[in-house]
């Protein structure tokens, strides 16, 4: 097994349980690109400029880290996936009107020719977290550039989450209730994830 990949909304608790796996299991981490990002500032502060440029950079992103893991020999837990960007991100900005049709269809043709070219993830953690939760994960952090997001854009993308979840099949998926399991604060509810995620990881050999 080389590659898990951790999904989940913004503010769900990705990156928390991304560090806290990586210790018990000794895995190499593959963190989201927020900080150099230089499209994420802008798009939260005029979301149909910087759209496109916006999912590109990240899809961009997100395809030379699977190139990377499936080349390399180490394990690797991944900070969002790929799918997250074409199947939730992207569809969900072109539905609110913020991606024109004709940038999305470009948008979604290149992740198709990507995706014919590599493997999905051993492994899926998805992180489920209603709007609260993860409004409260998003205040906790502080990022100014996310202070101008709508709870209406989050209520959105958890749809398509669950949506989306619902449908996927091309990998084991490991689901972990983020209203019930403060994997953050609490020992022993990190310790219930790690149970979940051994027991499918022992069932991948």
């Amino acid at each position: 097994m080389k590659h898990i990949g951790i999904a989940g909304n913004i503010g769900a608790g990705k990156t928390t349980l991304c560090e806290a796996l990586s210790k018990h299991f000794d895995w190499h981490v593959q963190y989201e690109d927020t900080s150099n990002n230089p499209y994420l500032s802008d798009f939260y502060f005029d979301m149909q400029r910087w759209a496109f440029n916006l999912q590109v950079y990240f899809l961009n992103s997100r395809f030379k880290q699977i190139v990377d893991i499936q080349k390399g020999s180490q394990t690797v837990i991944q900070d969002r996936t790929i799918y997250e960007d074409a199947h939730i991100f992207a569809p969900n900005l072109h539905e609110m009107g913020l991606m024109s049709s004709r940038d999305f269809d470009n948008y979604f043709s290149l992740f198709n020719i990507m995706m014919s070219t590599i493997h999905p993830p051993d492994l899926l953690i998805y992180i489920k977290a209603s709007i609260p939760t993860l409004v409260s994960h998003i205040h906790q952090r502080g990022r100014d550039y996310e202070g101008n997001m709508s709870l209406d854009y989050l209520k959105k993308l958890n749809q398509r989450y669950d949506a989306f979840i619902e449908q996927y099949k091309d990998s084991p998926v490991v689901f972990v209730p983020a209203d019930e399991l403060d994997f953050k604060n609490n020992k022993e509810d990190l310790a219930k994830v790690i149970d979940l995620v051994s027991a499918q990881v022992k069932g991948l050999f």
